[in-house]
């Protein structure tokens, strides 16, 4: 059980270091939502979520205010959106129906964001796959609320590289319409390997058919707490970095804990999982970048930073572990770079270039996030950028994300700019020799040898 008075010895860490639980995500099932056509199962789809999730900012504030523990966002995730449409879905525009009743249904429950606008796609795509992901650039540019993320890849099946090829021009297409509102469309959808199927972060977030009806996971925030640990011990040996890396994790968790099993309760609905991810915010001292900065490195980006970004997400695991026996979504470190001031600083330094955040993300929890690049960048390079990181995951049985915003009308040093939680981004140049042979085959890679191990 978790105590109270474990949550009075955070009080310092929320007023001082940013210590935050990111999200309430309510996962929600849909599979019981299929009509007999496209209108019903609008209607069913909308019924659904509102009841169940009529509650949800409802009971989040009140959690909120009892506790005083800030609440940043309270979320939905739902069946990825490929599987329940499939069989009334005959056209993209049929999809983008259903994205609308997403973002209405969020709407009304008062969420930030509805995620499962999704497509499971990592040993090839169903015709209702492929609808969903060429529905992409219409549904994100027509709605607001909605998150989407295709599953391209895993370690057990491979990477779809027809995927990978089709996505790359629906990014460039999405990016396009939503020129004019800093080409939020791509903001709001990530491609994975080995997603997870209870995450409760967006952009990536849907509720996996393995859950339960209804679940809630929790999300759980704290790069300040981290690095403000870390001030204390300037200069200490490795085995003194990781225990304050770890206990101060384990400390965390437990405010999600409580937060996580209190909302259940109140909400009648399982919980899920506890994510303690190191997610920064554009506030100072809330980075991940100001980390790898006190743990010795003049800049995110600098000889060591892989091996030091390594330490740092392997010890908030283990201190995430001892602290709740349900640990999942990603857990780890995040390194998004428009999210995180000390990484935008990085690259405006020249000390971060695209490559090293590659080699990055065969250590961190996610992956290449949040990263803008030239707007004139070929639809292959997009496609070829993904299909990298996606073998990362493949190869190392973890799950590995892209995240990438074409910046339309904008170059190497321009700025894109979002506001609130996502910040604002350095256009990063690119490669751009071609990959286009590459890209233009057709099938997919086959699993790594190392999958077999029935």
């Amino acid at each position: 059980m978790v105590d109270i008075k474990e949550v009075i010895e955070t009080n310092r860490m929320i007023d001082d270091m940013n210590l935050d639980v990111r999200t309430i995500t309510m996962g929600i099932s849909l599979l019981d939502c299929v009509g007999g056509d496209l209108g019903s199962t609008c209607d069913r789809i909308y019924k659904k979520i509102t009841e169940s999730a009529k509650d949800l900012v409802k009971v989040g504030n009140e959690i909120g205010e009892e506790y005083g523990v800030p609440i940043v966002n309270k979320r939905i995730s739902v069946t990825p959106i490929a599987l329940v449409g499939g069989s009334v879905c005959k056209t993209s525009d049929d999809f983008v129906e259903i994205a609308k009743t997403l973002d209405k249904a969020a709407e009304t429950c008062g969420v930030n964001f509805i995620g499962g606008y999704s497509a499971l796609v990592s040993k090839g795509m169903t015709a209702a796959d492929e609808l969903l992901i060429r529905s992409l650039p219409k549904a994100l540019a027509t709605t607001k609320l909605v998150c989407s993320s295709v599953n391209v890849g895993s370690t057990k099946t491979g990477i779809d590289m027809d995927a990978v090829r089709l996505i790359g021009e629906m990014i460039k297409e999405t990016a396009e319409l939503t020129k004019d509102d800093s080409c939020m469309g791509c903001a709001k959808f990530v491609v994975f390997c080995n997603a997870p199927d209870d995450n409760p972060f967006m952009a990536g977030a849907f509720h996996g058919v393995t859950e339960a009806d209804k679940i809630i996971n929790v999300g759980v925030s704290g790069p300040g707490v981290v690095r403000a640990a870390l001030t204390k011990v300037r200069g200490k040996s490795f085995e003194v970095l990781c225990e304050t890396i770890k206990k101060t994790a384990f400390k965390i968790t437990r405010v999600g804990q409580l937060v996580a099993q209190d909302a259940a309760k109140r909400l009648d609905v399982p919980f899920g999982i506890i994510d303690l991810s190191l997610a920064p915010t554009p506030a100072i001292g809330d980075s991940v970048g100001e980390i790898l900065e006190e743990i010795g490195l003049e800049y995110a980006g600098a000889p060591g930073t892989t091996a030091a970004l390594a330490l740092l997400n392997d010890q908030v695991k283990k201190g995430g572990v001892m602290a709740s026996s349900y640990v999942g979504g990603l857990s780890g470190a995040f390194i998004p770079v428009s999210e995180d001031q000390r990484m935008i600083d990085a690259v405006e330094a020249g000390a971060l270039t695209l490559e090293k955040l590659e080699a990055m993300t065969c250590v961190c929890s996610v992956g290449l996030d949040m990263i803008a690049i030239p707007g004139d960048t070929k639809a292959t390079t997009i496609s070829g950028i993904i299909a990298d990181e996606m073998a990362l995951g493949m190869v190392n049985q973890k799950t590995t994300a892209v995240r990438i915003i074409p910046a339309i009308g904008k170059g190497v040093g321009d700025r894109l700019d979002f506001g609130g939680l996502l910040g604002y981004a350095p256009v990063m140049p690119v490669n751009t020799f071609s990959c286009d042979a590459f890209i233009g085959r057709t099938g997919r890679i086959p699993a790594p040898i190392h999958s077999f191990k029935n």
